[in-house]
């Protein structure tokens, strides 16, 4: 395990004081129920999201709060965490127990986790300028992509709906199914004057998007 901890320093470039912090931040709760990576993911949630606040707003100093939210929205999800995480292959230094394999599609979400708790553990390791300067690092190129906000289905959807019925969409949860650690959630959407589409997803709001996109493409918005 040593020289896979040194390993992952050199690809982050950055050497803890304490491997134990960096090791905890790599475990999750399926291999260690009372010592693992939960708070420091919950901490690097906050300390990436401040981080990326801070500099859309030094980016783009006259843009409405609206758009500078949908930016930030696009660049601290879930996905683009997992899609960062991906990038350094943390997948072969987390620690998981035997009930999750490796290549699950459900550790899209437990990836994109465990980068946050190791940007907590830089935090608590040494500073928040260490932990600027890794977020920067491996998000540089998507705060420059980020000139072009990209409008979700939801919100496409919605803008449609507010104009042409003056009302909403309307989404409604059929049923969870699957494991505790594995749900999948099934939604219907529907405009006022359209059929209702069903769709599934790992989360209520992925199911939502799914949802928004197939009746966007069935509308042909």
């Amino acid at each position: 395990m040593i020289n896979k901890l040194k390993e992952l320093e050199e690809i982050i470039n950055y050497k803890f004081q304490s491997k134990n912090i960096l090791k905890k931040s790599l475990t999750h709760k399926s291999f260690e129920e009372n010592s693992n990576n939960e708070k420091l993911e919950f901490l690097g949630d906050r300390v990436l999201g401040l981080v990326i606040s801070k500099n859309l707003l030094i980016k783009y100093p006259n843009e409405k709060e609206g758009v500078i939210d949908k930016k930030y929205a696009n660049l601290v999800n879930k996905k683009k965490c997992a899609e960062i995480a991906n990038s350094i292959n943390l997948k072969k230094y987390m620690l998981l127990g035997t009930n999750y394999k490796k290549n699950d599609q459900k550790n899209e979400k437990i990836s994109g986790d465990c980068l946050e708790a190791l940007i907590g553990a830089i935090f608590i390791d040494s500073s928040l300028k260490n932990a600027e300067k890794f977020i920067l690092k491996y998000w540089e190129s998507s705060l420059k992509k980020s000139d072009l906000t990209i409008i979700d289905s939801k919100t496409k959807l919605q803008e449609y709906s507010l104009k042409k019925y003056k009302k909403l969409p309307t989404y409604t949860l059929l049923k969870t199914s699957g494991p505790h650690h594995k749900p999948v959630f099934k939604v219907t959407a529907k405009t006022p004057d359209s059929k209702k589409v069903t769709a599934i997803g790992s989360s209520k709001k992925e199911a939502q998007q799914n949802a928004a996109k197939k009746l966007i493409e069935e509308l042909k918005i």
